[in-house]
């Protein structure tokens, strides 16, 4: 703490009291006994964040059972190289500036979006919480065909990172459709448009969508038995 200029502690209770943003960033199986643990040093003065998956803001609200400043954020696995694609839904008493303040934090790791939380959480869940597995297993199954065709392990994997790191770098900068660019790779019988029919054969497209669809069910689902298990074991 002392390189970073930074206070810590071990009571949960004093960073409520003294806080002005309070994140609870648990687990959520653990979050409502938190909640219960600082639900007196939290009122209208202070912004509180939660991070805990698969928790709604009504159960938060109803665990304080406060009119309190809520909002709920949804980061991905890739806040860890500060690439995360971040979901922000707000609580129905936030002030105006709490917002763009959530935003401020979480840009520090990545992108944010701001979402209606009862409408759209589930589907960020399903396409981008979600989605950095599906992309690890693209890229490894690109690997794995560089290896098949006679590339090294470690040059087929480093290629198949690359690859998908530069593209997708490209995609943001230029702001151009993805289907724009990928017509710029494809020339006339060549070997892009090959590769492209074969994927388009076998159904990735659908695949793909078909894979957030069903992680945005499931989404549904865990949410719904995480809220029954915050009722069950927090009275709530």
């Amino acid at each position: 703490h002392e390189k970073y200029r930074v206070n810590t502690t071990t009571d949960n209770c004093r960073v409520a009291k003294e806080s002005d943003i309070v994140v609870f960033a648990t687990k959520p199986q653990i979050l409502g006994a938190v909640l219960k643990e600082t639900a007196e040093e939290l009122d209208k003065s202070k912004l509180i964040i939660s991070i805990a998956a698969g928790v709604p803001l009504a159960a938060i609200a109803a665990g304080l059972d406060k009119k309190l400043r809520l909002i709920r954020v949804m980061p991905n696995i890739c806040a860890f190289v500060k690439e995360s694609a971040t979901a922000i839904a707000a609580g129905d008493y936030v002030l105006e500036e709490d917002v763009p303040m959530a935003q401020a934090i979480f840009n520090s790791v990545g992108k944010t979006v701001f979402i209606q939380e009862n409408i759209l959480m589930d589907a960020f869940t399903g396409l981008s919480g979600s989605g950095p597995a599906y992309i690890f297993l693209i890229i490894d199954a690109l690997a794995d065909a560089g290896v098949k065709m006679g590339l090294s392990r470690k040059d087929s994997r480093l290629l198949s990172t690359q690859t998908v790191l530069g593209a997708a770098k490209l995609l943001l900068e230029s702001k151009e459709h993805p289907g724009q660019l990928k017509d710029r790779v494809t020339s006339p019988g060549g070997t892009a448009i090959a590769g492209i029919h074969t994927l388009e054969e076998g159904g990735l497209r659908t695949t793909l969508i078909n894979a957030v669809e069903a992680a945005t069910n499931r989404s549904k689902e865990l949410g719904d038995m995480m809220v029954a298990e915050f009722t069950r074991n927090y009275g709530i």
